[in-house]
């Protein structure tokens, strides 16, 4: 194995210039996404006391809705309900955690490919099974970007709705006629917008990085073995 060698020219070529992008943009990804806290307000107002209470649910990633519970005010109960025996509906974990978890091993891949192509470039230019095994984890985290990021645009969708105006809808004490609940606010989703947006951005870098990764493997450049061989074949001009 050749002795680690720092090189920046792979840098300043598409390959690793856009593996660079793949970096940055996966950081995004599940920063925007894993980072995110926000609440729910509904506002309660008893039919026996002309007055309005705030109710809140705290909600985050992982976005286990069914866990996120609504908090009594300081005062104490609200039109004698205890409110913390209710909870907001949906468990979303599942596309979040796939989301920021791949997110994550790209970024971690990404530092090992980077690694590769500045420090020890001769290896991977001289070998047939590195530029293939880049080309196949190019392949299938294009694909993965793909269906992890749809999955959360789904759930996102979902979340929205979950946490927006039809929460009224869905609690049980707002049913009853002794006291009217409405709709407060809720806390904007833009990072997590944000997140899908990158999300989609990270599928097209890696797609359009293939080409370039491609052109590294043996399938676009036969080895230079070969060629040597095959030239071997041709008798020399004039005999």
């Amino acid at each position: 194995m050749s002795a680690f060698q720092i090189n920046l020219n792979p840098l300043k070529e598409p390959l690793g210039f856009i593996k660079v992008l793949e970096w940055i943009a996966s950081i995004f990804a599940f920063a925007t996404c894993g980072g995110f806290k926000g609440k729910t307000e509904i506002l309660v107002h008893c039919q026996t006391i002309s007055d309005n209470k705030t109710i809140t649910a705290a909600f985050g990633y992982p976005f286990r809705l069914n866990q996120a519970s609504f908090q009594d005010p300081p005062s104490g109960n609200v039109c004698d309900t205890k409110w913390n025996n209710y909870v907001l509906i949906g468990d979303y974990s599942s596309s979040a955690q796939f989301y920021v978890t791949f997110a994550v091993f790209v970024f971690l891949y990404c530092i090992a490919a980077l690694l590769l192509y500045v420090g020890y470039t001769n290896l991977y230019r001289d070998s047939r099974k590195l530029p293939m095994i880049d080309f196949v984890v190019t392949l299938v985290a294009t694909f993965l970007w793909l269906v992890s990021t749809s999955a959360w645009a789904k759930a996102l969708t979902d979340i929205k709705v979950a946490t927006g105006h039809n929460i009224i809808q869905e609690l049980e004490p707002c049913k009853q006629a002794r006291l009217n609940c409405y709709f407060g606010s809720v806390t904007s989703m833009g990072s997590l917008n944000v997140s899908v947006i990158f999300g989609f951005l990270n599928m097209i870098l890696w797609g359009g990085n293939a080409w370039f990764v491609y052109k590294e493997t043996s399938l676009h450049s036969p080895s230079n073995t070969s060629t040597s061989h095959g030239q071997g074949n041709i008798p020399p001009a004039g005999i």
